[in-house]
């Protein structure tokens, strides 16, 4: 069955919206025609090269939609169930499962390199991050969709699969912010401002949001920031003068910049967090001396998927959802078309808006 698609030709190329050909699910997979998908940052960068992935191949990796078909042995969802898209499934039997460390699977994208579909040509087709959700309908494995907590419109779940459990699991399981704590997220894009909303759940006293960007000072402040600061050289000097010249206890980044990162640093208090959200590439090198990593007693740590459990955290999630706590719509600067996602993928190469979500 053909069904249209953002697809990827190679590395570096544009993104070409156009009907691929579908197989119907095989043994434990499932069909699911998409309702939405956020268009993420991560997005950019498997289309950049900054992460690599088999070429060509079907983009979006955020998604939520409706089970149309599934193939055999498939039994925790049926046609017709609401499902988010999880594209790290966790194996459940590497070292790092062993350890209940599933964000870091290391079986997690193994099917971002099978063959899925093919393009009208006969051309093979890779999802790019196992789901493809850039598309009407895609097929994945069972293990890569969850059921829709009840509660949560469809079109805002699509959000939950990369963007907030990111964001609050930054916060929440990475940086593990605790009441009355000062934060700064930096970078005010869908997972800054699903960050920012964590931090204000989690109970911070002060929250700081840092952007290059001045229009986006509203987004920030509706999402829980207190304090709004335009990145410059001076950011870290600016932070420190408003936590009483200490630093903020944590500092979320969430650009994957060199110069953020050291300066998501700098802004920490010592003995203070740092938590590096953003995927930077190879050539953001961001350097640091051994008297001060000895001196400031901070910590610095990466975080993978907001170092979540899916399965665990989508009930927690939907439930602040559902308490008027996390506002998914706030993390939505436009709705899109399909042929929308270039143009989605221009405005974050210039800093704008906070999430595209693309509506089918």
């Amino acid at each position: 069955m053909a069904v249209r698609a953002a697809v990827l030709p190679a590395v570096g190329s544009p993104l070409e919206i156009t009907g691929i050909d579908l197989p119907d699910p095989g043994p434990g997979q499932v069909r699911v025609r998409l309702a939405a998908a956020g268009v993420c940052h991560s997005d950019l960068s498997l289309s950049d090269g900054t992460m690599r992935v088999p070429v060509p191949a079907v983009l979006g990796h955020e998604g939520a939609g409706t089970v149309v078909a599934v193939g055999e042995g498939v039994g925790h969802v049926a046609p017709g169930d609401g499902v988010v898209l999880n594209w790290a499934p966790s194996c459940g039997a590497c070292h790092a499962c062993s350890l209940g460390e599933v964000w870091l699977c290391a079986n997690a994208l193994k099917g971002a390199g099978d063959v899925y579909a093919r393009t009208a040509e006969g051309t093979d087709l890779h999802p790019g991050l196992n789901v493809a959700a850039f598309a009407e309908e895609t097929v994945v494995s069972a293990a890569c969709v969850l059921p829709v907590p009840e509660g949560v419109p469809l079109t805002d779940a699509a959000l939950l699969g990369c963007a907030v459990l990111t964001g609050y699991g930054a916060v929440h399981h990475s940086a593990q912010v605790r009441p009355g704590e000062t934060v700064a997220v930096f970078g005010v894009g869908g997972v800054g401002l699903a960050a920012l909303q964590a931090a204000r759940i989690a109970g911070a006293s002060k929250i700081v949001a840092v952007d290059v960007s001045a229009e986006k000072e509203e987004l920030a402040r509706a999402a829980g920031a207190t304090d709004y600061v335009i990145a410059s050289e001076n950011t870290a000097r600016e932070i420190r003068a408003l936590t009483g010249k200490q630093g903020v206890d944590v500092a979320v980044e969430c650009a994957g910049r060199a110069v953020s990162i050291r300066t998501a640093w700098d802004s920490t208090r010592r003995g203070g967090r740092t938590t590096v959200v953003g995927i930077g590439g190879k050539d953001q090198q961001v350097t640091f001396n051994a008297l001060e990593i000895f001196h400031w007693g901070r910590t610095l740590s990466g975080c993978v998927y907001g170092n979540s459990d899916p399965a665990e955290d989508l009930p927690v999630l939907a439930e602040h959802v559902r308490a008027g706590r996390l506002d998914l719509s706030a993390l939505v600067t436009e709705r899109i078309s399909l042929e929308g996602i270039p143009a989605a993928f221009e405005n974050m190469l210039a800093g704008k808006g906070g999430r595209a979500l693309v509506v089918f």
